[in-house]
């Protein structure tokens, strides 16, 4: 059964450009050690709530857009030797590779999808 990591994040508007370099490159490495697709969104229509919301979640500021983004992975152990080769890979090193955001602001978590409709 496939497993998903989830991600939300706040990057600088002014980075877009840096962040979509920085995306295409990693994401590619995650395709490289086992993911099946990974999809970035850049927020779009993404509301204030009145007690929380995606914004309050990674504490975004006005000149930062949210992003949702996904891995989707075959299974669980996949993910877990591919993540785990991400983490040993140099190219994601953030010396070699520095994010163009803040990420101790970024959540994100392991999922099983329980339900899954196709047309």
């Amino acid at each position: 059964m496939a497993y998903i990591d989830g991600f939300v994040l706040a990057v600088p508007t002014a980075n877009k450009a840096k962040f979509l370099e920085h995306a295409h490159m990693g994401d590619a490495i995650c395709i490289e050690h086992g993911a099946l697709r990974v999809v970035e969104c850049w927020g779009d229509d993404v509301p204030h709530g009145k007690q929380t919301d995606f914004h309050r979640a990674v504490a975004a500021k006005d000149d930062e857009a949210v992003l949702f983004s996904w891995i989707e992975w075959p299974d669980k152990a996949t993910r877990d030797a591919g993540m785990q080769k991400m983490m040993e890979d140099p190219r994601m090193n953030p010396e070699n590779n520095p994010m163009p955001f803040d990420g101790k602001r970024m959540i994100y978590g392991g999922f099983v999808p329980v339900v899954e409709l196709k047309s």
